[in-house]
């Protein structure tokens, strides 16, 4: 691959991260972080499911991913089912308060995506959608 499109890429990753980071952490956004809203989502779209399948999906440690659930939790965004086969183990489900917590940031990131994306065509956004997708997707196979 062309030098040049590699470091334009490489320019424009930090950029965005840095842009997403800085919506993401802006109060209007409500009070989920980022790791709050991605660990929402993957239980709403899921089910249920035990912290060491949530660190599997995000690539993130268990005692990590831990910590992060249990602040969901104290929140009373999400309870724990005990798993019947094994006393130790758990899932944990999304609470009521946590749906409406989720779907009040979900609200909130996607009216900003729409102000930042207004001057784009319809083809672009998806475009641009689906090349973010693939992306994405290829970040976790290596």
């Amino acid at each position: 691959m062309n030098e040049h499109v590699l470091e334009i890429i490489e320019l424009e990753l930090a950029i965005l991260i840095r842009r997403t980071t800085s919506i993401s952490s802006h109060k209007k956004f409500g009070n989920l972080d980022r790791s709050a809203y991605l660990l929402l989502h993957q239980i709403i779209s899921n089910g249920a499911a035990g912290v060491k399948a949530l660190a599997g999906e995000f690539q993130l440690d268990i005692s990590t991913v831990s910590r992060q659930t249990a602040a969901l939790e104290q929140k009373g965004y999400v309870y724990r089912i005990p798993d019947p086969l094994d006393g130790r183990a758990y899932s944990l489900q999304i609470t009521e308060l946590g749906k409406k917590e989720y779907t009040e940031n979900k609200h909130a990131r996607l009216t900003r995506i729409v102000e930042v994306l207004e001057s784009w065509s319809e083809e672009e956004s998806k475009v641009f959608g689906k090349l973010l997708k693939k992306f994405n997707q290829s970040a976790i196979q290596k």
